[in-house]
């Protein structure tokens, strides 16, 4: 049977659209919103019928029929704690990203735009493996002090779209097995997957730097530089995300532009890419020794794993754990897709939304 998927992922000034046939992408746009356009909506959830309009443009630009539609999939936003893989999207879930969420993020449109679409054309509208998947073990939730427990925010999606490709390029197994996924990006989080679930990982503000964001930083250090500078919670909540790593050493956080100053010999930059490396080599290492190194694959993704030679200096190191697999890119629109399409073949179940896990 075919299936013709609508994927809906709203970034903070565009939105990404694609239109899948089963597994081949038919046609995708980014569509860019101005900041005059956002700035009329006082809220996120405000821009959900702007956002729909344009999004409509592009099916009908492509002379697809919305009445084809199987299914609307669209980015899981900052709902309360869920598990991974599908939700159907209900009216308690758009509720609860419209008036409720955990945070203000323009992810939480995707649930709330395909719902609307998908309704009038009695379609399912799916979102798949959420921002707020938590599927950690208690264990890894304690910290030192008794007000402060550890959250799963990372980037589950990509990370659990490579694990179930590798799992399907090799024949190997997803609940029975363990895999380390790293992923490279304007931020780096790190995953543990054990036996079909997410149990373990290092956020991009307690692991490696990266581009742009400060990582892990020494809480004593940390205390002083508060002390020091008195930034209010805004200004040092960018400084650590948003202009920390790269662009706070070089100046640049594009990765192309630090290699290009490795390849002429500058030493710094060097340096800090190598430190990065460093950094990753850790994380992987930490969340392989949970699992006393019982890994099956140390997977790196995201858009940063296109480099040969940050992923040569990461697999060199890590490499006497298990085999390693690099699957460069986001990949977030084909993950969406690929994860509706297994609810409507009936390869996964999609779970009720009921506002908790």
């Amino acid at each position: 049977m075919d299936y013709l998927v609508l994927v809906i992922n709203p970034g903070s000034t565009s939105t990404k659209v694609a239109l899948y046939e089963n597994e081949k992408e038919k046609c995708t746009a980014n569509i860019e919103h101005t900041a005059r356009e956002l700035s009329s909506f006082l809220s996120i959830s405000e821009q959900g019928p702007f956002r729909k309009e344009a999004i409509m443009r592009f099916v009908k630009s492509h002379g697809v029929e919305i009445q084809d539609l199987s299914a609307v999939v669209g980015r899981g936003g900052l709902l309360p704690p869920v598990k991974s893989g599908a939700y159907q999207v209900n009216q308690l879930m758009v509720d609860t990203l419209t008036h409720n969420p955990v945070g203000e993020h323009a992810s939480n449109l995707g649930a709330i735009i395909a719902y609307d679409i998908a309704r009038p054309l009695e379609v399912p509208a799916y979102i798949y493996d959420a921002v707020a998947v938590d599927e950690m073990e208690a264990i890894a939730k304690i910290t030192g002090l008794r007000e402060i427990r550890r959250k799963s925010l990372v980037h589950t999606l990509n990370m659990r779209a490579a694990v179930l490709k590798t799992v399907e390029k090799y024949g190997l197994s997803f609940d029975d097995t363990n895999y380390v996924v790293a992923h490279l990006g304007g931020g780096i989080s790190i995953g543990l997957f054990a036996k079909g679930k997410m149990i373990d990982i290092v956020s991009d503000d307690e692991g490696p730097m990266s581009p742009e964001r400060a990582g892990r930083i020494p809480a004593q250090e940390m205390i002083k530089f508060c002390s020091a500078y008195q930034y209010d919670k805004k200004t040092l909540a960018r400084k650590l995300r948003g202009q920390g790593g790269f662009l706070s050493h070089l100046g640049t956080n594009n990765t192309l532009e630090v290699e290009e100053k490795i390849k002429a010999g500058d030493q710094e930059a060097e340096m800090l890419y190598r430190a990065m490396a460093y950094q990753v080599v850790k994380g992987i290492g930490e969340l392989a020794a949970a699992v006393g190194g019982k890994v099956k694959r140390i997977i790196m993704t995201g858009g940063i794993a296109h480099s040969k030679i940050l992923t040569k200096w990461v697999k060199e190191q890590v490499e006497f754990i298990c085999p390693v697999e690099i699957i460069p890119g986001e990949n977030e629109m084909e993950a969406l897709a690929w994860g509706a399409l297994r609810v409507l073949s009936g390869q996964e179940k999609a779970r009720n939304y009921e506002g908790t896990t």
